[in-house]
């Protein structure tokens, strides 16, 4: 894709992700490439991260997270979204935390994820309708992974695909628009972290996913292995070149990524040569594309 060819109408999407870091670890990317090729790019960010630990053993002794959380990751997100050269909207949502316990404790009284949806998808629904993104991205029903306010921030974008383009619905959100296509990330896709398994044992490296893999392929009693995930990848973007771009929109959200983690086991250049792609299932499009796709606009241009 080149610029010029979203030069007489810009194409619009909009990836809707839980927490500021999110659209860092996934899509991140994705979103960077096509916003160099003349896409408008926004990210919806549904809660305030307000309830995030610090993750950065470097930033344990900094004040600023310490006293307001919410204060140190709104600076963070501004940096990551001028780094991935995009737009970002708050949805004003309060991070609902992870619960740990058992059994788990409630989640916090008017978190993200206690909300009607009726409640938590008007934001959405308003800026869907204002921004008119023609390709919605989100995470599927296990929220990617089942944290509270990743699976409401599935829901609300399902919710917001839906209900955007028929005026009966939200009719005090403004004008129906309706996006084309919604796609589910599959960043942390089995596929992807098997391939890098292999390539960095073939170059004998380490590889941090040992554990993970195992964890993935083990058998239950009966020696059934798990089932496939419930959606299967439609469509890879060839975004290898962002890679940089991407890593480096990481280490803006200081207080939840350590540089020197999970997140950047692999170098750029061996991500490149093993898995150029970020992978996505199409789940809903009213448009016609022919699968397997290489591009989240394909039937849209």
């Amino acid at each position: 894709m080149t610029a010029s060819s979203t030069s007489k109408a810009p194409l619009r999407l909009l990836a809707v992700h839980a927490h500021p870091d999110d659209e860092s670890s996934k899509g991140a990317a994705t979103m960077a490439m096509y916003a160099a090729a003349g896409v408008e790019v926004m990210v919806a960010t549904c809660t305030d991260g307000s309830r995030g630990d610090i993750q950065n053993p470097a930033v344990e002794g900094e004040p600023h997270p310490k006293r307001d959380m919410a204060g140190a990751r709104r600076l963070e997100m501004d940096r990551a979204a001028k780094i991935l050269g995009i737009r970002q909207r708050w949805l004003g949502f309060v991070d609902s935390g992870l619960p740990e316990g058992d059994p788990l404790p409630p989640l916090p009284a008017g978190s993200f994820a206690t909300l009607p949806l009726h409640h938590a998808a008007a934001p959405l629904v308003r800026l869907v309708r204002s921004f008119k993104p023609h390709v919605i991205l989100s995470y599927d029903e296990n929220g990617g992974y089942p944290h509270p306010d990743h699976i409401m921030a599935h829901k609300v974008a399902v919710e917001a695909f839906d209900a955007a383009g028929d005026a009966g619905r939200y009719p005090e959100a403004g004008e129906p628009w309706e996006p084309g296509k919604l796609y589910y990330d599959r960043a942390f896709s089995p596929e992807r972290f098997r391939a890098l398994h292999f390539a960095l044992e073939e170059a004998g490296l380490q590889s941090p996913y040992a554990e993970r893999l195992a964890a993935w392929l083990e058998s239950d009693a009966e020696g059934h292995t798990p089932p496939p995930a419930a959606h299967a990848t439609t469509t890879q973007v060839d975004c290898g070149d962002f890679f940089e771009v991407r890593d480096d929109a990481l280490r803006a959200h200081r207080t939840q990524v350590d540089p020197l983690g999970f997140f950047f086991a692999v170098s750029a250049d061996m991500q490149r040569r093993t898995w150029p792609w970020e992978d996505y299932s199409l789940i809903k499009s009213r448009v016609s594309s022919e699968l397997p796709e290489t591009d989240l606009f394909a039937g849209l241009r």
